[in-house]
């Protein structure tokens, strides 16, 4: 018989040869599913109820001197059989640790900063979930010496630290194994992809997300312009002189004209202060604060705001802020950075005291990043090729990483579509729309903003579900 102690451990009583072959396969199979005792959290500040999954926060080596902070949940309903999915928000620059604690994790920061409460849609459970704050530089991770930081690096390090999590949890290696990333994820997401489709590590990889990703920077920039017109955000006046001066015929270059009119109309655009990752919703974090739209505006259109004199043009523009202390314009991350910033807690998540506080964002990181990837598309036809399944989905009133841009690069693909494009329901309402084209689906989440999670998150662990199960959505 096998009897499962609090630990998690089994303690055996033994009667016959086949009971002692069944308790040693308990004991070092289902009983002992995650065991990197020297990682595991036990407790945490601020948990007022006692959670029924097990959690390990520690490092993994991604690189000389390179180590990836992570946090790893157990699912919440069968952890040996359960699928491992692995978490990466974006930036470039920006902690994972936000979507564990602000989106899909098992639990979230009140906002006192002090207490958590249980998240009712976590992803963890169906799923073992596992956070990655990357690159090193970001948020608890840390590198012992300064290194370039670039798209190709990233997903090198990645993967290395991928296995140096299965050398830790050598027991969830059969599991099926998933990538979502978010944002900037869009190109962290199929990029480390490749390297675990192809690469010599055992993982029994199935498939990858990205939630509001920035796939290609040309069609994220061009539906930009379109996506704010349809949704009132400025008037017939600049849209006309927009079509005059960035089109002709039925052709228009809202992404890099070398027009410096055009130009100027499309950052005429932008300086409504608006959230732009919610447009429905008000303003938080820096942008609450009083700086301008148009700092942001280098984040989603870089082509043309990294132009100082074209920026200086613009009706009240000024020169921008060079850094927002690393916090991004419509975050308000207050409740858990302080939370991740107490002694305590960063006792129990056996961070090293020698490192610095943590912050959402890295401005260090952000600054010396370089972008090799102006657009995934050929890492994603050599991904499905190999047959693996797909998720693009955006939530619709997202501005940054706007959900026609997304769409169109999906179409862009080359693939034919299996299915029209239709309605998908979340307990008896439209939920959004959701096409398929064999092995890749796009998805919108209707009124979710940038982090779906974080915005619809009944309607975002439902379609969890239908794409780790491969069910309809």
């Amino acid at each position: 018989r096998v009897k499962y102690s609090a630990s998690g451990f089994s303690k055996c009583v033994l009667s016959t040869e086949m009971h002692i072959v069944l308790c040693l396969l308990a004991a070092f199979g289902l009983g002992s599913y995650a065991q990197y005792a020297p990682d595991e959290v036990t407790e945490l500040p601020g948990m007022t109820f006692k959670p029924n999954y097990r959690q390990w926060s520690g490092y993994l080596q991604a690189g000389p001197g390179r180590f990836l902070h992570y946090w790893f949940a157990t699912s919440q309903k069968d952890p040996a059989t359960d699928p491992v999915v692995l978490w990466l928000n974006g930036g470039p620059g920006c902690s994972s640790l936000d979507g564990f604690l602000s989106e899909n994790g098992p639990f979230h920061v009140n906002d006192d900063g002090t207490t958590l409460y249980e998240n009712l849609y976590s992803w963890n459970k169906i799923a073992n979930m596992l956070y990655l704050e990357s690159p090193a530089g970001v948020g608890y991770s840390y590198s012992n010496q300064p290194y370039p930081i670039d798209d190709n690096q990233v997903a090198e390090d990645n993967y290395k630290a991928l296995q140096s999590f299965f050398k830790k949890f050598p027991n969830f290696t059969q599991n099926e194994f998933f990538i979502f990333g978010e944002s900037y994820g869009g190109i962290y997401a199929p990029t480390l992809s490749l390297h675990v489709a192809t690469g010599e590590a055992k993982i029994n990889f199935k498939g990858f997300a990205v939630g509001n990703g920035l796939s290609s920077f040309a069609l994220n920039d061009q539906s930009l312009i379109y996506f704010g017109y349809y949704h009132g955000l400025f008037g017939e006046d600049l849209w006309r002189d927009l079509n005059i001066n960035c089109c002709n015929k039925s052709n228009c270059n809202f992404y890099n004209s070398s027009s410096e009119t055009c130009q100027t109309m499309v950052s005429m655009h932008s300086v409504n202060t608006i959230n732009v990752q919610e447009t429905t919703a008000p303003l938080q974090g820096a942008l609450a604060k009083g700086y301008s739209l148009v700092f942001l505006c280098f984040i989603l259109l870089p082509h043309i705001f990294f132009n100082q004199n074209l920026l200086l043009k613009l009706p009240g523009a000024r020169t921008p802020t060079p850094s927002l202390g690393g916090v991004p314009p419509c975050i308000n991350s207050t409740a858990q950075t302080n939370w991740l910033n107490r002694g305590d807690v960063r006792k129990a998540l056996h961070i090293p005291d020698v490192l610095p506080l943590w912050d959402i964002c890295s401005d260090a990181v952000g600054e010396k990043y370089k972008t090799l990837y102006s657009t995934v598309k050929d890492v994603y036809q050599k991904l499905l090729s190999l047959g693996l399944r797909s998720l693009v989905y955006n939530g619709d009133t997202d501005m940054a990483c706007n959900f026609l841009g997304d769409q169109w690069f999906v179409e862009d693909l080359g693939i034919k579509p299996t299915t029209r494009y239709q309605t998908w329901l979340y307990e008896d309402q439209v939920a959004g729309f959701y096409q398929q084209f064999a092995n890749i689906t796009f998805l919108t989440v209707k009124g979710a903003g940038h982090m779906v999670p974080q915005w619809a998150p009944g309607p975002a662990l439902q379609m969890f579900r239908s794409f780790i199960t491969n069910t309809s959505y």
